[in-house]
């Protein structure tokens, strides 16, 4: 409904994709011409009732974006959040792959996308949750590429840096945005539509060979 997320939605629909789209806010608040449903990935019944639903309709495209984050010194890490981030960001997506995979390898064509980050690549200090998320669906992606390729499914992350959000921009502010884009060689923060433009591109037919990777968007941020 917002963010990455939005914008990967709107690009499908523009590619000529039928789009279910996800959130946590109200049905008014995603794109027009997506059907929606309000899941919560924290609660694991809904999830698993939105992956059985997944497994009937058997889409061709799976993107996972949904993420959530808390950064706190390692020794103040709260187990509970712990947790929390772990259940969002790595349970439901493997439970949402585990749910198409069937409905993809008997069509012999699929292609699964899941949102990552720099922090899944590289990590900082106060990141102890969240890189452990990253990280985590980072070598659930690379098992499951190297199980599913020979069926025509591939699979792979994209890791997003420092992207021009409105939660972005609510976390840096004015002086951390203008330090951030300091560190970034290309001088600038990046766009949804260039993190849409990709991750359609990936979950289209034009990649064929692309599987098992995690694929930093970060204005050349992770290789200096």
């Amino acid at each position: 409904t917002r963010g990455i997320g939005r914008a990967v939605a709107e690009r499908l629909l523009a590619d000529g994709a039928r789009v279910l789209a996800t959130g946590t806010r109200p049905a008014g608040s995603a794109p027009a011409g997506c059907d929606y449903r309000a899941v919560d990935f924290a609660d694991p019944v809904a999830t698993r009732a939105f992956a059985d639903e997944l497994g009937r309709l058997g889409p061709d495209i799976l993107i996972n974006n949904a993420g959530i984050n808390q950064n706190a010194a390692f020794a103040e890490i709260d187990p509970g959040e712990f947790i929390r981030i772990q259940k969002i960001n790595v349970e439901a997506p493997f439970l949402l792959c585990r749910a198409v995979i069937p409905g993809m390898k008997a069509k012999g064509w699929g292609r699964i996308v899941t949102v990552s980050s720099i922090w899944g690549k590289i990590s900082r200090a106060g990141r102890g949750s969240y890189s452990a998320s990253k990280f985590a669906v980072d070598g659930m992606t690379a098992a499951l590429a190297a199980e599913v390729a020979e069926h025509g499914i591939l699979a792979n992350c994209i890791a997003p840096g420092f992207i021009d959000t409105e939660l972005t921009r609510g976390i840096l502010g004015p002086d951390g945005i203008r330090e951030v884009t300091r560190q970034v060689p290309m001088r600038r923060l990046g766009k949804v539509e260039e993190i849409a433009a990709f991750a359609a591109w990936l979950a289209g037919p034009e990649n064929t060979y692309i599987s098992g990777q995690n694929i930093a968007i970060d204005g050349g941020f992770t290789r200096v």
